[in-house]
Parts: structure tokens; C-alpha cells; sequence
């Protein structure tokens, strides 16, 4: 049974590139919000390390906050004018000219280089969200495990890969004045994503059909589609329910990806070398469960898969809690990443075998927004126990409240119903 009865056979070529985005904007994930700009700007960009670290969570929060209300209408207009390709094009041109703009923060720019951070990462999660809408129409029920399951696996080998350059950057290959080796991995995050999205643009096809039309029809229809979704929610009755448990624990998974470094640094004293080391292996454990974890989904099924993850997740929060030396650390950041690639790829199949095609930006879009949205309480809690303590360990420990919760609501999630109402909403718009 296909999420679309009528997928027609997709070359294998446009399945590879759409899979390549997740390669591309990988950088910026890895480079920017985890690894390496992140510690930068709490320990150097922003004058006290604390007030750094509880900054980098308002940023994180505000960029969170604009996506989740953004992205929603953005995916409607796109199924509503077969813009989502262009939509693609735009947000990833103006990620790639933020990211660059990270270049030039320096000690002292710490309001403008939030500012500029917050752009680029609204720019990021709107891509992201558009090509998720298309996994759909790439794929059936019975591969759209793997599909998601190669992409994440590209995504993260391209954060594997471009930690390696990186790990040049700061360790010698750039002199160390002004942050200079630091400050150059923004542009080689820009260029990684400027590069590496080219077959995207080329291969993958936009099938929803081109209306033409000013841009406040655009606009008016975008937000009339949400109404009618919201008025048929009924329709989509599983997909909500995903959505709201995925609002859930991926506030936990962002929590631990946008603080990771943060927390490395100041509890076990990793420099930038060491947190880049520390990500090659995380990325390369990561990207081979992804592709791994989506043979196993399409035979046991994303609700059983993410449960899984969601299990062993709280099990490497828990040792990363305890963890008293760099080698029980070691352990628990193995562990996450050998999960964590895992749960999104299967919440993103899953999300996808619920979703009719006509509402696939739409439906994708409030993808962003529960994924985005989760990334304001997580955050934020770390902030304020930070803030409350000064204890990392303690700010940590909340990630597994969001996880237990999340698997709660994830429990009310009936995978069978929501193909069905997924095949039933695309009959009824043929």
C-alpha cells in the first residue's frame, strides 16, 4: 500500500538529489548550531560564558518561534501555486548569504550576531521543511522508511565530512588571531550548502501545478487552506497526534543538539578541536543508523521505530548526567547519535505516510512548526536551570522529561489509521 495510490515511478537519480539536500544543509547544522559557532560565540562572542550559553537559548528560542508560525502558511501557498521548489530555492539563497555573514562576528557582536544567527536558522528550517514535503511524492509506504532513512544518512555523513576540513580550519590551518580559524567554518558551511544543493535544483521536479496568480492571492489562500485543514482535523486526526507527541520530544533532541557543545565544553573542558572530533564520530554513528534504522521501519513501522529510540535516548541522557569523566561522556554522545538519526528519520516517514498529497507543504510546514515550536520550552528550561543552578548536569536532566512525555502521546498514535485517512483525503481530492 502506497502513501499515494498514483506515485508514479520515480528515476532514481531525483530520489539521490533530494536525498543530497540533507547532505547539503548538513554543515549548517553541525558547523553552526552544534558544534563549533555556538560554543564560539558563548565563549568569545558574548562577554561572561553564561550569559552567553543563556543567550544562544533566546536566539534559539526566537528563531524557533518565527519558523513555527512561518512555515505553515509558506507550505500551503506551495501546494496551492506549485511554488514549493521555488520556495526552496529562495530560503536556501538566503541561508547561504546569513551563514556567510557569521564570518565577520567577532568579541562585542553579540546582539548582531544573535540576529544574524536567527535569520540564517529560519532560512535553515524553512528549507528543510520544504524538501521534507516532497518525500511523498518520492516514495511509497513500503520504501518511504529507507528514502527518509538515506537522507538522514547523507545528512549526516555531510556533517561527518565537513567536520573534517573544519578540524583543519581550527587546529592549524588558519591562524588563531580574532577568532579567524573559528569564524572561517561560517563560510564553509555556506559553501558546503551552496555547492552540494546544486542536483536538487536540477534533478528534483515540482508535480503540483504552476498557478499563476499576485501575491496576496497567494497570501489570502495560504491562510484559507489552514482554516480548512483546522475545520477537517478529523481528517488528519493521527498526523495531529504525531505532530503533538514529535512537538514534545523533539524539544528534548533539540535541547541536547543546540547545548551539546556547550555542555562538553563546560563540564569536561573540550576545546573547539575536541567537540569537532567528538562530532565526526557522533555524525559517522548517526548517519549509518539512519540508513540502517529505515529497513528496519518499513518492516516493523515508524511508531514502533521512534518508541525505540525514544527508549535508549533517555538511557544516554541519563549517562551523560552521571557521566564524571570524558569516557562516560564519550558513551552517552555515541549512544545519542546512534538514536537520534533514527527518530527523525522515521517521525519524517512517518509524518509523510499520513499526509494526502495535497496538503503535503501544508502538512510538512506544521512538520516545521511542531519541530521548531519544540525547540522553545527545551531550550528555554535549560536557560532558566542554568540560570537557577549554574549547574549544566542539572539543565541536562530535563531533556528526559520531554522524551518520557513524548513517548507518552506518541503511545495514542494509531500508524494504521493514519495511512488509511492518508489514501481516503487523496480520493477525495482526485
Amino acid at each position: 500500500m502506497s502513501s499515494n495510490p498514483q506515485t508514479p515511478l520515480v528515476a532514481r537519480r531525483e530520489i539521490v538529489s533530494w536525498a543530497m539536500y540533507d547532505f547539503a544543509h548538513s554543515a549548517f547544522g553541525t558547523l553552526v548550531v552544534t558544534f563549533i559557532f555556538s560554543a564560539y560565540y558563548a565563549r568569545a562572542i558574548a562577554s561572561d560564558p553564561i550569559e552567553g550559553a543563556i543567550w544562544w537559548t533566546r536566539a534559539v528560542n526566537a528563531s524557533a518561534i518565527i519558523t513555527a508560525l512561518l512555515m505553515p502558511v509558506v507550505g500551503a501557498m506551495g501546494d496551492f501555486g506549485g511554488l514549493k521548489k521555488r520556495f526552496l530555492l529562495i530560503a536556501t539563497v538566503v541561508c547561504v548569504a546569513l551563514t556567510a555573514g557569521l564570518f565577520r562576528m567577532g568579541p562585542g557582536d553579540a546582539w548582531i550576531a544573535a540576529l544574524v544567527f536567527v535569520g540564517a536558522s529560519v532560512a535553515y528550517e524553512s528549507m528543510q521543511s520544504l524538501a521534507n514535503s516532497f518525500l511523498p511524492e518520492l516514495s511509497t509506504r513500503e520504501n518511504m522508511g529507507r528514502i527518509s532513512g538515506l537522507g538522514w544518512g547523507l545528512g549526516y555523513f555531510g556533517g561527518l565530512l565537513c567536520l573534517i576540513p573544519a578540524l583543519g580550519m581550527v587546529s592549524g590551518w588558519l591562524p588563531e588571531e580574532g577568532g579567524l580559524n573559528v569564524r572561517a567554518t561560517n563560510l564553509l558551511a555556506a559553501g558546503w550548502l551552496l555547492v552540494f544543493s546544486i542536483p536538487t535544483f536540477v534533478f528534483l521536479r515540482e508535480r503540483q501545478p504552476r498557478r499563476r496568480a499576485a501575491v496576496g492571492t497567494y497570501v489570502r489562500m495560504g491562510f484559507g487552506r489552514i482554516g480548512d485543514t483546522a475545520r477537517e482535523l478529523g481528517r488528519y486526526r493521527q498526523a495531529v497526534r504525531l505532530l503533538v507527541a514529535r512537538l514534545v520530544y523533539n524539544d528534548g533532541l533539540a535541547t541536547a543538539f543546540a547545548m551539546a557543545a556547550i555542555f562538553a565544553g563546560a563540564e569536561f573542558g573540550m576545546e573547539t578541536a575536541d567537540l569537532l572530533v567528538l562530532g565526526i564520530v557522533v555524525n559517522a554513528t548517526a548517519g549509518a543508523s539512519a540508513i540502517g534504522f529505515g529497513f528496519i521501519q518499513d518492516r516493523i513501522g515508524g511508531k514502533r521505530t521512534i518508541a525505540i529510540t525514544l527508549v535508549l535516548l533517555m538511557v544516554a541522557t541519563a549517562l551523560a548526567f552521571f557521566a564524571r569523566t570524558p569516557g562516560v561522556f564519550w558513551a552517552a554522545a555515541i549512544l545519542l547519535g546512534l538514536m537520534v538519526g533514527p527518530n527523525q528519520a522515521a517521525s519524517r516517514a512517518l509524518l509523510g505516510s499520513f499526509v494526502p498529497q495535497s496538503k503535503q507543504g501544508e502538512l510538512f510546514g506544521f512538520y516545521a512548526f511542531s519541530g521548531r515550536f519544540s525547540s522553545v520550552l527545551g531550550p528555554l528550561s535549560y536557560g532558566l536551570i542554568l540560570g537557577a543552578t549554574g549547574s549544566h548536569r542539572w539543565a541536562i536532566a530535563s531533556i528526559i522529561v520531554f522524551l518520557i512525555v513524548g513517548l507518552a502521546l506518541l503511545a495514542r498514535v494509531d500508524e494504521e489509521e493514519g495511512v488509511e485517512l492518508a489514501l481516503a483525503g487523496a480520493t477525495a481530492t482526485e
